[in-house]
């Protein structure tokens, strides 16, 4: 294999010069990440060791057959060391130079919590929650590799892994890769006069926020002591949609949230033992109007329930009212970290973004509202004791 010619980049090299137990590829479009990653993968890793485990990971097996197995395939055979008896196309493994690479997904639990391995590639790893990361890492033994355009401006990457001791990061671009058409150059730059969030992120690799992301956020440990709880926030789910519960406090012009509940198939009996047991009984809670129903009867068992307030364009409003302040969110709340991440304007057919929401990873979005306008849109708002 010494002798064996491939082209790579400067992510080859990084690899190569890697002590760190964690890799970490912020790139912009078409840096060659993701086919360096694999290149080394191939011709380093798999070429220098035997009964070595790599898995290579994304969110979900349609985005990974399409993009990072593909590759993988295309440079085995490019290379001429393709060979179908090695090729489990059912198990989605292939046995490379004595060692199994495994292509799986966030949509196979039962794989990723699975068996140990010694190598960890993620792609795409921004689409990961916090979680799933933690679910991955437990079962790696020596070293992970992730790559990822950098879309969110807040995200646990930035939090959770790059501060490691253990970690490398490097980022890179299009200008880092050398074999890119000149065609699709000319067509990268044309987005810092189109789109300039655009530019930020795929162009120069910059951490950005998506231009259709509707809030930002940050992660905390713990609500300060000082902060005032505003309300409960309630909403109402059965089969697919969970019901849940959020707490809101405000500390000058910060609001906190805490997630309390996210859980499907709960009867009228269920929410009212849970609330017993978390001891809310004092507390307001404002839950969907649009269950009056659900709301009655739940007060009939001693809660202090209440029909959200709304009024016209009351989503906006919500909305709006919302992004006042700057949002924090305990990094516990991992259901509520992931809606505000994924939390999105709507986009006409044309590709423009609209002034009307997505109506997806509301579940925690919408109980915040209910809190939140019910109390903060009023004159003079009252101010509650947290029991």
């Amino acid at each position: 294999m010494g002798e064996l010619k491939i082209k790579t980049n400067v992510v080859y090299e990084h690899l190569l010069d890697n002590q760190k137990k964690i890799l970490v590829e912020q790139g912009g479009t078409r840096s060659g990440k993701t086919y360096n990653i694999i290149l080394w993968i191939i011709f380093e890793y798999c070429t220098n060791n035997r009964n070595k485990i790599i898995t290579i990971c994304r969110k979900t097996f349609p985005s990974l057959r399409a993009t990072v197995m593909r590759d993988f395939m295309t440079i085995l055979q490019t290379h001429k060391i393709y060979s179908e008896k090695f090729h489990n196309k059912s198990n989605s493994e292939y046995h490379l130079f004595g060692n199994l690479i495994e292509f799986i997904s966030l949509d196979q639990p039962q794989k990723i919590r699975g068996r140990k391995r010694d190598l960890l590639f993620i792609n795409e790893a921004n689409e990961l929650y916090f979680e799933d990361w933690q679910q991955l890492i437990f079962r790696t033994q020596e070293n992970i590799i992730l790559d990822f355009n950098p879309s969110d401006e807040y995200h646990w990457i930035y939090d959770k892994v790059l501060p490691r001791e253990d970690c490398a990061f490097f980022k890179t671009t299009y200008l880092d890769n050398p074999f890119v058409e000149d065609s699709i150059i000319k067509e990268i730059e044309r987005l810092r006069d189109t789109d300039d969030q655009y530019w930020q992120v795929y162009g120069l690799g910059e951490r950005a926020a998506s231009r259709s992301t509707i809030f930002n956020y940050t992660e905390v440990n713990q609500i300060p002591i000082d902060a005032t709880l505003i309300a409960y926030g309630m909403d109402f789910g059965y089969t697919n949609d969970p019901t849940t519960l959020v707490s809101v406090y405000t500390q000058g012009h910060n609001l906190y949230v805490k997630e309390h509940l996210y859980r499907t198939q709960m009867t009228t009996t269920d929410i009212s033992k849970f609330l017993k047991e978390q001891n809310l009984l004092p507390n307001p809670i404002y839950a969907d109007s649009a269950e009056p129903r659900l709301i009655s009867e739940l007060r009939r068992m001693g809660h202090n329930i209440f029909g959200s307030i709304k009024g016209k364009d009351s989503v906006n409003a919500g909305i709006d009212l919302l992004k006042r302040y700057k949002i924090h969110i305990l990094s516990s709340s991992t259901n509520a970290i992931s809606e505000f991440r994924n939390y999105k304007w709507r986009e006409d057919k044309a590709g423009m973004l609209t002034n009307t929401p997505e109506d997806k990873h509301n579940h925690i979005i919408d109980p915040c509202r209910y809190a939140t306008y019910s109390i903060l849109s009023r004159p003079n708002f009252g101010k509650y004791t947290l029991h």
